[in-house]
């Protein structure tokens, strides 16, 4: 039978539509979103604004510009921090971009995560140590201080952000309250003064944001940023306490400071592009310190666009905090390395929530829970204890199991049990749950190696305690030995003047900084372990969508923690000393940290219980109380730390992104990355063996008594000699500025770095600097 050639060319027509719609939709999916940053300069006179400009550059490297504008492609215009677009792009089209004039680089975007009481007078910034040092009775409280806080937003109706008492905005300040669902304008106040949202970014990655489920607006239903935002600055609130546990007064570091909150991480993340133009806006608003408890990984300086935002905002006057990462105890975890950041690790506090497990043949195992006890433990009238049941073998390997992943669990074997876990690949609290759902009775949350002997207390959705390494392999050897091993549980409430403490918390990120060894990362170490603080309303203190329990306050861990700590405090030291910069502000917290613990030991690690290292808590914990009077200070001008990037091998256009307006240029008045006048000093022996003497320069300015007179005092060292000159330095006038450098002459060469410090001393302060050594030749 013949063919029909109508049928014919109409089966061609739908084979050559079906094509086209697939091209068509792979083409959408190749898109993703650039970061564009621009020569602000290089604008040509036929235009009368940048946008206009940045969208005609677009529009001229589009594939199909007839059938798409520019106007659907550019997400954000950045006008302060950074110079640019963020633009919806295939990676032909930023190619061809990448090649016009006026572009000085392009970014794609990155995804970063957040880095997930008793503080402040841990921090001795209550009346309870000395009224002479209440920080909080000097009137410096702060009012016209302005915090923004990047994050998952705020929950505007915890007592926290109550503003009673606080003066009236200043008028400077050029902040928004953007309305949103369950979020309207007097929601903000005087300790809320700007609420803003960015999803531009993350709904062009993941896809439109489903505002039924999520909240569209600045208010927070995760906690993490209601957490830290009261971390900073929030207002007093006695009796706060997590179902009992750490009751007491909560407030932040800067009670009287105000808050910005901006809204930047979603359910599915945070992404570059929106952080970016939080940072931008921020700046223009006029914040004077940005938190950001959030981290991307690490990537050279110039393809950071993270780094080069808080490089502008730094170049405003602007502090920038972030915190190092929970990627400890590995060695080289660090994130938010910039020399022009401030890097904030984890440590612990004097208080701990403590918890026993008592086995069947008698023995007392020790660990932490959060578990609200109900009243009879877990135990009752008729049963006294539980059997315990392991799910993994006792070998090395952790399997799917022993970890009590989701759906790994056979209920005829845990049911009516207490279950050990071991920790790791899922949170927590969410082992519990999968126990719980399960049929058991309770949880052992057993540490592996990766963990050591730290404890984290978790607010569990059944009774539960947390154990370290050692405690956990006994009790595995308990269970595998006896065919009827059992236990009990006791909940033991909060408790104070834990010794040793502070510690350095084992899944704090460590050193060094690979980018660059002569900066020492992280920059100081904060309370980040057990914090309690606001909570958000939408969400039980697990943080599981299946917890139904609602606090006011929760207790949490991370970095994301800690930082806020060091951005209220630094907010303390800026209503002190409104003329500081940054530099100042960082090198006052760096050189007044201390090194030891409440033994008057060396700081430990907590996941080896051997000595910490600079590599682990960089300059030492945080003291606010001698770091409002540093008496000298090592200060940095933006032109310095762009004298730094001269010496990091970029090219003229890398340098470029950091130029951006203020078309800086290398003056090469740095011999060496050393030579930035940073608080910490890092001496770096290069793999030429003929190389046998560093010299490093610095220069410290009096911010003490006119009349000051400093003495040198440095640590031994093996493999080096040690030469400071001068070894006294004596001041006539506040503000003056006088110099020194530091000879290290080598001896013997040494197979791994070494630690130590240099003190000026007046009598009266104490300022002193981590030295570490590295030789990079071969031993």
């Amino acid at each position: 039978m013949a063919e029909n050639p109508v049928k014919g060319v109409f089966l061609i027509l739908i084979s050559y539509l079906f094509l086209n719609l697939a091209l068509s939709a792979d083409t959408q999916i190749a898109k993703k979103t650039y970061i564009v940053q621009m020569d602000k300069s290089a604008m040509p006179n036929s235009f009368t604004n940048h946008l206009d400009w940045y969208s005609s550059k677009v529009k001229s490297v589009l594939l199909e510009p007839e059938n798409e504008g520019d106007e659907d492609r550019i997400m954000y215009n950045y006008q302060t921090a950074f110079h640019g677009v963020a633009v919806q792009l295939s990676q032909e089209e930023a190619e061809r971009l990448e090649e016009e004039d006026g572009v000085v680089a392009i970014f794609p975007e990155t995804k970063y995560q957040l880095h997930t009481t008793r503080s402040p007078l841990f921090l001795r910034l209550e009346a309870g140590y000395s009224t002479n040092n209440n920080v909080w009775g000097q009137k410096i409280l702060g009012h016209d201080v302005i915090v923004g806080v990047l994050d998952t937003g705020i929950w505007p109706e915890s007592e926290s952000f109550n503003d009673m008492g606080m003066t009236p905005v200043p008028s400077r300040w050029k902040g928004k309250c953007e309305t949103g669902r369950g979020f309207e304008e007097r929601h903000c106040n005087k300790k809320i003064v700007g609420a803003r949202v960015f999803y531009q970014g993350y709904e062009a990655a993941t896809g439109k944001i489903n505002g039924q489920t999520e909240f569209k607006s600045a208010r927070d239903q995760d906690g993490h940023g209601t957490h830290t935002a009261a971390t900073v600055a929030g207002s007093p609130v006695r009796g706060a306490n997590l179902q009992n546990y750490a009751n007491g007064t909560a407030r932040g570091m800067s009670p009287g400071a105000r808050i910005a909150a901006y809204k930047v991480c979603w359910a599915g993340g945070c992404f570059s592009s929106d952080i970016l133009s939080a940072v931008d806006r921020a700046v223009a608003d006029g914040v004077n310190v940005l938190s950001i408890s959030l981290g991307g990984g690490v990537s050279s300086y110039y393809r950071d666009s993270l780094s080069i935002a808080a490089f502008g905002a730094m170049e405003m006057g602007v502090f920038v905090s972030c915190s190092a990462g929970n990627g400890g105890p590995d060695p080289v975890s660090l994130t938010n390395v910039s020399p022009w950041i401030t890097t904030v690790g984890a440590s612990t506090m004097d208080r701990d929530f403590p918890a026993i497990v008592k086995l069947g043949n008698g023995r007392i195992m020790n660990g932490v829970s959060l578990y609200k006890e109900e009243r009879m433990l877990l135990k009752n009238s008729k049963q006294e204890s539980y059997p315990i049941v392991y799910m993994g073998s006792n070998s090395s390997s952790l399997e799917p199991s022993s970890l009590c992943l989701d759906g790994t669990l056979d209920r005829h074997i845990v049911e009516g049990k207490i279950v050990i876990c071991d920790r790791g690949i899922s949170p927590r609290v969410q082992k519990g749950q999968v126990v719980k759902e399960a049929g058991g009775v309770g949880m052992i949350l057993s540490n592996t190696a990766n963990n050591g002997e730290e404890l984290v207390a978790d607010c569990h959705l059944l009774p539960a305690v947390a154990i370290g390494e050692t405690e956990g392999k006994a009790i595995k050897r308990y269970v595998s030995t006896s065919p009827n091993a059992t236990a009990s549980f006791a909940f033991l409430g909060t408790r104070l003047g834990i010794r040793p403490s502070p510690v350095v918390a084992a899944f704090s990120s460590r050193g060094p900084n690979f980018l660059t060894l002569e900066i020492l990362k992280p920059d100081l170490v904060a309370p980040g372990v057990n914090i309690l603080a606001a909570w958000t309303g939408n969400l039980g203190p697990s943080s599981l969508p299946t917890d139904p329990r609602r606090v006011k306050f929760n207790i949490l861990s991370g970095t994301s923690m800690s930082c806020p700590h060091v951005s209220g405090i630094a907010a303390l030291l800026k209503a002190r000393h409104p003329d500081w910069s940054p530099a100042a502000i960082k090198s006052a917290l760096m050189t007044t940290a201390y090194v030891h613990d409440n033994t008057r030991n060396s700081l430990k690690d907590s996941s080896t219980d051997a000595p910490s290292s600079p590599f682990d808590h960089g300059a030492g914990h945080i003291d606010p109380v001698r770091a409002l009077d540093p008496g000298l200070v090592y200060d940095i001008e933006a032109q310095d730390y762009f004298e730094f990037l001269c010496t990091q091998s970029l090219t003229p256009s890398q340098l470029k992104v950091f130029s951006k307006h203020s078309n800086r240029s290398c003056k090469h008045s740095l011999a060496s990355p050393g030579d930035l006048n940073y608080p910490a000093i890092s001496a770096v022996f290069p793999e030429k063996a003929s190389t046998a003497v560093l010299t490093l320069h610095r220069t410290v300015t009096n911010v003490g008594p006119p009349v000051s007179n400093y003495h040198a005092m440095v640590s031994p060292f093996k493999g080096v000699s040690v030469h400071v000159e001068p070894q006294s330095l004596n001041f006539t006038r506040k503000y003056q500025k006088l110099s020194y450098k530091v000879t290290f002459t080598t001896i013997s060469m040494q197979p791994v770095p070494e630690f130590g410090g240099l003190v000026w001393k007046d009598g009266v302060h104490r300022v002193r600097s981590p030295i570490v050594i590295t030789w990079l030749s071969p031993i």
